[in-house]
């Protein structure tokens, strides 16, 4: 399974570096979109606090080389239970590695901002997600919902209906990050790299049914479960330019309080 799944994440690779598309930057990679902040605090003198300085610190590091990335700090056979810090960091595919690096270096400074002291916390902008937390959930399937939004505006107009659904239908069957479009309405979906094929085709299958069951007529609507996600929107909504249609494969693999931003 491990070979499999190591395949997986080097021929999505290869297929965003031989075939790149012309897919614009729809979302502003440095839009707040929601933060998770754990309850419970941690003393800053400690050894979490020193482990978890290591991992943010190599989380920017290596955005400024790939895409994807997940790290552990702290020794986990001397330290006691919940000292230890795992993390990762995961880009929008279509972003270029500088635009990485700074979307990740502006989530984790945020990250100590909205959630200070936090043992567990995680940012989502609009290019890029990080996550720390002192227990290891890399790799591990999480469907839990973490943010939710639909917009107010809302459409009955058969057209609009007709091209949502088949825009959420391309979207269905993605593995990896996918771009969807149908006449004017768009949306993408993208799972973490540390998912298997079947773990993420799992947490889309289940992203995509929330946004046709919780949103209904909405013009636009975002799901974001623990390890995935799912968007659609209609022009002028959210602030996101067209896109082009097509598959970006790249390193395909809560308890948290949530804050957001209306947009």
């Amino acid at each position: 399974m491990f070979v499999v799944e190591k395949l997986h994440m080097i021929s999505c690779i290869l297929l965003f570096l031989l075939f790149p598309c012309n897919i614009k930057q729809f979302a502003k990679a440095a839009d707040f979109i929601y933060a998770g902040c754990s309850p419970a605090k941690y003393d800053p003198i400690t050894p979490f606090q020193t482990n978890l300085d290591s991992l943010l610190t190599s989380i920017v590091t290596g955005a400024a080389l790939s895409s994807y990335n997940n790290y552990s700090a702290g020794d986990t056979a001397l330290l006691p239970p919940g000292l230890a810090v795992y993390g990762l960091f995961q880009c929008r595919p279509d972003l270029s590695i500088p635009d990485c690096a700074a979307c990740v270096k502006a989530a984790v400074s945020q990250l100590d901002q909205v959630c200070p002291q936090s043992f567990a916390a995680s940012l989502q902008l609009g290019g890029c997600f990080v996550r720390y937390s002192n227990e290891d959930f890399v790799g591990r399937p999480d469907t839990a919902t973490v943010y939710q939004k639909c917009s107010d505006s809302t459409s009955d107009d058969g057209r609009f209906v007709q091209q949502r659904e088949d825009v959420l239908a391309g979207l269905q069957s993605a593995a990896c990050y996918r771009v969807s479009v149908s006449g004017t309405v768009q949306g993408d979906v993208q799972c973490l790299g540390d998912l298997s094929v079947a773990d993420c085709a799992a947490c889309l299958s289940q992203a995509v049914a929330q946004l046709r069951g919780a949103c209904g007529s909405a013009i636009s609507a975002d799901v974001y479960l623990a390890q995935c996600y799912a968007r659609y929107w209609a022009p002028d909504h959210y602030f996101r330019a067209a896109v082009e249609e097509g598959d970006l494969c790249f390193n395909c693999r809560a308890g948290l309080h949530v804050f957001a931003v209306n947009r």
